[in-house]
C-alpha cells in the first residue's frame, strides 16, 4: 500500500476520479433499470413479471460472489485494466440484455452486469486511496458517489419516460454509447496501478479476526439492512399509506434522489478527521426517518420532508463507512474493500427477503417495523464508535 507521502508526491488524479464517478453512475442505472421497466420486458421477452424481476435478484447474487473473490483473481494485474476490463464487460451485459432474444439471454446479461459491480465496488476505494492524497480521501469518494446520487434521482424516471416512447430495449441501446465513451476515459484517465501485493483469502479471514473490524462490518450490514428494508418497498407504502397517485409519487421519489446530491456535497466538505461519531448517524436518522413515515407518512408533505432527508442521509452513509474502512484497514484495502461489498450486497438481498416476507404475510406498516428496528440493532452496536476503530 502506498503511504501517505508517496501519494503526496503525486498530484491528486480529479480526472481519474470523475471517471470513476460516471462508472458509478452507469453500473447503477444499470443494475436498477429493469425495475422501471419490469412490465414491457415481461411482455417482450413472453415471461412473468416474478421471473422478470429476477434479473434483478441474480445480478445482486453475482455482485456477492465477484466482490469476494474478484482482488484474488486479479492476482498481480494491474488494477486499471482490471477497472477497464470490468467497463467492458459491462457494456457486453447491456448489449445482451438490450438485444435478448429470450429469458436466458437476459439473465446472462444480468450475471455479467452483477460481475462488474461486485468487482468495481471491491476495487473502488482501494483504488480511490491511491488517486488522491489521504487528506483528500473522504472528498474522492464523496465524488465518486455522486454517480449514485445522479443515477438514483434520474435513471429510473428517465428510463420509463423512454421506455414508454421508443420501448425497454432502446432504454438499454441508449446506455451502450455512455459506457463505450466511459471505457474510453478509463484508459486515458486512470494511471497505471500495479497491484501493490497479491491479495488472497488469508488476508481475509486475518481482517475477520479483528474484533473492530468484525463489530463494524456487523454494523454496517445492519444499517444498509435496514434501509434496503424500508427502500426496496417504498412505493407500496406511498401508494397505500401516503395514497400518492402517479405524479405524487414521481415527484416523491425525485426528492428522494435530488436529496442524495445534498448528503454527497456535506459528506465530501465536511467529513474529515475520525468518523467514529458519524458511524452511527445513519442508522439513526434513516431509522427515524422510517418511523416518521410511519407515523405521519398518511401526510404527503411529510412524507416529502422524512424522504429529504432519508435519501441526503443514503448517500451520506456509503461515503461515512468506505471512509471507516480506508482508516481502519489501510493496510489491506483490497481485502476490506472485498468483504465490506459482499456484506453491504449480501445485507440488501437479505433486507428485501425479509421486508417481502413482512409485507406478504401481513403488512406494509410491518416491514418498515422491521426497518426500524435493524436500526435500532445497528445503533445500539455502533455506540459512540470508538470500539470500531483500529487500535492506537
Amino acid at each position: 500500500m502506498a503511504t501517505p507521502s508517496d501519494v503526496g508526491r503525486k498530484p491528486a488524479a480529479w480526472g481519474a476520479v470523475l471517471s470513476m464517478a460516471l462508472c458509478v453512475a452507469l453500473l447503477i442505472a444499470s443494475e436498477f433499470m429493469p425495475v422501471s421497466l419490469l412490465t414491457p420486458m415481461a411482455e417482450g421477452l413472453r415471461a412473468t413479471e416474478g421471473q422478470t424481476g429476477q434479473a434483478i435478484s441474480i445480478s445482486g447474487l453475482f455482485a456477492v460472489a465477484a466482490s469476494m473473490i474478484i482482488t484474488t483473481a486479479a492476482g498481480t494485474l494491474n488494477r486499471k485494466w482490471v477497472l477497464v476490463a470490468m467497463t467492458a464487460v459491462m457494456l457486453l451485459s447491456l448489449v445482451l440484455v438490450a438485444a435478448a432474444p429470450n429469458f436466458g439471454v437476459l439473465m446472462l446479461g444480468r450475471a455479467l452486469l452483477g460481475i462488474c459491480v461486485g468487482g468495481f465496488w471491491a476495487l473502488a476505494t482501494a483504488v480511490i486511496m491511491r488517486l488522491v492524497p489521504g487528506s483528500d480521501v473522504p472528498r474522492a469518494l464523496a465524488l465518486m458517489y455522486g454517480g449514485q446520487a445522479i443515477a438514483a434521482a434520474f435513471a429510473a424516471p428517465i428510463g420509463s419516460y423512454l421506455g414508454g416512447m421508443f420501448g425497454w430495449r432502446a432504454v438499454f441501446w441508449a446506455l451502450t454509447p455512455i459506457v463505450a465513451v466511459n471505457l474510453v476515459w478509463h484508459m486515458v484517465a486512470l494511471p497505471s496501478l500495479p497491484a501493490r501485493q497479491r491479495q488472497d483469502f488469508r488476508t481475509m479471514f486475518g481482517l475477520l479476526k479483528r474484533p473492530y473490524f468484525l463489530r463494524g462490518l456487523a454494523a454496517s450490514m445492519l444499517s444498509w439492512g435496514s434501509a434496503f428494508t424500508m427502500f426496496t418497498y417504498l412505493r407500496p407504502f406511498l401508494e397505500q399509506v401516503t395514497d400518492a397517485d402517479v405524479t405524487t409519487l414521481s415527484l416523491l421519489l425525485l426528492v428522494l434522489g435530488c436529496a442524495g446530491f445534498v448528503g454527497t456535497w456535506a459528506s465530501g466538505r465536511f467529513l474529515s478527521g475520525s468518523v467514529a461519531p458519524l458511524l452511527r448517524l445513519p442508522a439513526l436518522l434513516m431509522g427515524g426517518c422510517t418511523l416518521g413515515l410511519l407515523l405521519l407518512g398518511g401526510s404527503a408533505v411529510a412524507a416529502g420532508l422524512f424522504l429529504a432527508l432519508w435519501g441526503a442521509m443514503n448517500t451520506t452513509m456509503s461515503v461515512i463507512w468506505m471512509t471507516w474502512m480506508s482508516q481502519n484497514a489501510g493496510d489491506a484495502p483490497e481485502a476490506a474493500g472485498s468483504l465490506m461489498v459482499a456484506a453491504i450486497q449480501a445485507s440488501i438481498l437479505l433486507g428485501a427477503v425479509v421486508g417481502g416476507m413482512l409485507l406478504d404475510g401481513m403488512t406494509i406498516s410491518a416491514t418498515f417495523i422491521g426497518s426500524v428496528v435493524l436500526a435500532g440493532i445497528a445503533t445500539a452496536l455502533i455506540g459512540n464508535g470508538r470500539h470500531l476503530l483500529k487500535p492506537e
